[in-house]
């Protein structure tokens, strides 16, 4: 048996958590079977959208936030808005790193496949608010410095997705002498997107916390209504991921040469964003919690937002809308590798000193 940190960490996960790449393996297999072998699957799937998202999808996905955003401590956000060692990287690796490389890695690895190309460029400009809170949990991030993140990625992406389209897609390419298709997508478009896909689940998780606690105590809380609810996050999760394969799955499968051409600089990309962002965090003084977070947050992208946008803009048949379905189809795997790279890396941090109380350790509560 493993006595790392990542086999400490495993022995104390039930057991849809200790095999949870299984299952997310599992999922995506079965969406794209039932995708590619079950006709007019995918059509049916994406006949009922929200903000350009199909409804499952939208389902699954505010299911998954849920539980998670349950178990933030909400009275402590105010130690971690004031953590200026947090906060700037956060910006900084998300808002002009992130755009920045997959721009790059777009134009290195698909100069010939415009569509393509400008499909990446996308999925490099919406950056997480959903799937990121999973991999953080599951790889013992900070759940209220992930809260805060998430919010300020989303206040960011209101205000900054359009500009940061202009410049990459339209203005940038001009300069540089290279033909790029430009971006035509409103602010309420992705105000509507961050409203949903954040503000309900967030409010819900609030709520929750807030009157569980104020009726029955917060050991109550912790110890006994999280551990029932927190699996709802996972089975969300793999719903999402069956949902989302299996409305291109007939796609994937038939192109899969593109697909291969659309990951190897995804790959490249969510490899390059997590390492770089996690030795950032080692660099200013973090700890192993807020790093990963901060390695997370910077690596993960927000798909929703970037297929709904290819879509509306190119059509759900676009080279754009395949691209941005691939980034799901990457980043899964990918980060959920991570997860199990960043448990391994707490040997690279100091170790917190220990604080009295049951409830003082992230890890005392149930998790995912």
């Amino acid at each position: 048996m493993s006595t790392g940190p990542a086999g400490v960490v495993a022995g104390r996960l039930s057991f849809l958590d200790r095999f949870l790449t299984v299952w997310i393996l599992v999922a995506m297999a079965a969406g794209l079977g039932l995708g590619r072998l079950v006709p007019g699957l995918g059509d049916a799937l994406a006949k009922v959208t929200v903000t350009g998202v199909s409804l499952p999808i939208a389902l699954g996905l505010l299911v998954m936030m849920y539980p998670v955003l349950a178990k933030v401590r909400y009275d402590r956000l105010g130690t971690v808005t004031r953590d200026r060692r947090l906060l700037i990287p956060s910006l900084v690796l998300n808002w002009v790193v992130g755009p920045a490389l997959m721009f790059a890695l777009a134009w290195i690895f698909l100069p010939d496949l415009p569509e393509y190309r400008t499909g990446l460029i996308i999925v490099g400009l919406a950056r997480c608010i959903a799937m990121v809170i999973i991999w953080n949990d599951l790889a013992r991030g900070d759940r209220e410095a992930a809260a805060v993140l998430v919010a300020l990625n989303s206040v960011f992406q209101v205000v900054a997705f359009g500009l940061l389209g202009w410049f990459y897609l339209s203005l940038l390419p001009g300069r540089l002498g290279l033909e790029q298709a430009a971006l035509d997508v409103s602010v309420w478009e992705i105000a509507r997107s961050v409203l949903i896909f954040l503000g309900i689940p967030l409010v819900a998780g609030f709520l929750t916390r807030r009157l569980g606690e104020r009726a029955k105590g917060r050991t109550w809380y912790e110890t006994r209504l999280i551990p029932r609810i927190g699996p709802f996050a996972l089975y969300g999760l793999l719903f999402t991921i069956v949902v989302l394969f299996a409305l291109q799955g007939e796609a994937v499968t038939s192109k899969p040469f593109d697909v291969v051409r659309i990951a190897v600089p995804l790959l490249v990309y969510f490899v390059l964003m997590w390492a770089g962002s996690m030795a950032v965090g080692r660099a200013v003084g973090l700890d192993h919690p807020k790093a990963t977070t901060l390695a997370f947050t910077a690596a993960g992208n927000n798909f929703e937002l970037a297929i709904a946008v290819a879509i509306a803009t190119f059509g759900a048949t676009s080279g754009q809308a395949l691209a941005g379905v691939v980034g799901p189809l990457v980043e899964v795997p990918v980060l959920i590798g991570l997860v199990h790279v960043a448990l391994a890396a707490r040997r690279f941090f100091p170790r917190p000193a220990p604080t009295a109380g049951p409830a003082a350790s992230p890890e005392s509560s149930a998790h995912v």
